[in-house]
């Protein structure tokens, strides 16, 4: 999965023009929530997973990197093996790739969305919030796709037994378009829950996200591009990232909509634990 720079480095540049600290804190519609960003250290998250994503992808494209190959199909997981002996959809790489590129357009979408609600400085704080995900979700899914240097479920097929030079052939693990698709998923919806909270935006969103998130995993699985448990993990990678990236922006003022607390028992005998939410 190449998508490479297509929209974190648009705001790099944006972050020049934002004033470190709360980006909205004279928004009245902003609720309880309210997101942080620091141009410097943003701009430089975003440009590093970017750079880093688009560099390595120009190396993987020399065969420099020599593929592993495939192992025997009785070796697999169970889960997996169904991605080795089921008939391929010629189309099935074509819809996931219509619903990856959805999942960005939705993030530019919501973005502008956010600054005709609130101001201009909301769009390009939750572009940033985007953009710094997807940089992050890319970066960290190359990382472990060398590292780990799995063969795809298409390399178990007979013409593709004496490659040697198409390094793509063995990053499987884990599904880049899942990450992706995942973490704009997760971030929209932790978005949703701090611009609108009383409302049902944010569960519309979690629930189409989830849906996008699965329909894109299976379109790669139908592919013959990834193996179930690549998908499983891109997705939990994805979503990690997508949850973690804008909570890491709030300010320490706007309470977060769930929590968990600690507190010793009554009778100083013990303690208990609470999760406490606001919906």
């Amino acid at each position: 999965m190449r998508l490479r720079c297509l929209f974190p480095l648009v705001p790099i540049l944006a972050t020049a023009f934002l004033p470190a600290g709360d980006a909205r804190a004279d928004d009245p519609e902003a609720d309880r929530g309210h997101l942080t960003v620091d141009p410097v250290a943003d701009g430089a998250v975003i440009a590093t997973g970017a750079g880093f994503s688009t560099l390595l992808g120009l190396v993987i494209s020399t065969g420099e990197i020599q593929p592993l190959k495939a192992g025997l199909e009785s070796a697999l997981l169970g889960i997996d093996r169904i991605a080795v002996t089921q008939k391929i959809d010629p189309n099935a790489g074509l819809y996931s790739d219509i619903g990856l590129y959805g999942a960005v357009g939705f993030a530019a979408l919501d973005s502008l969305s956010s600054g005709l609600q609130h101001r201009w400085n909301a769009t390009l704080v939750d572009a940033v919030m985007y953009s710094e995900s997807l940089s992050l979700a890319l970066a960290f899914d190359d990382i472990v796709k060398i590292a780990v240097r799995r063969p795809r479920p298409i390399d178990y097929a007979p013409e593709n037994a004496s490659n040697t030079t198409n390094t793509d052939l063995a990053l499987s693990f884990f599904s880049g378009h899942a990450a992706v698709v995942a973490a704009m998923s997760a971030t929209a919806t932790y978005l949703a829950f701090v611009h609108s909270p009383r409302s049902p935006r944010p569960w519309i969103t979690l629930a189409a996200g989830t849906l996008l998130t699965a329909f894109v995993g299976y379109e790669r699985i139908r592919a013959g591009e990834h193996f179930p448990t690549d998908i499983i993990m891109g997705a939990l990678g994805g979503a990690a990232t997508g949850v973690l990236v804008p909570h890491m922006h709030r300010t320490k003022s706007a309470s977060a909509p769930v929590w968990i607390d600690l507190a010793p028992a009554s009778r100083g005998t013990g303690a208990s634990l609470g999760v406490h939410g606001l919906f």
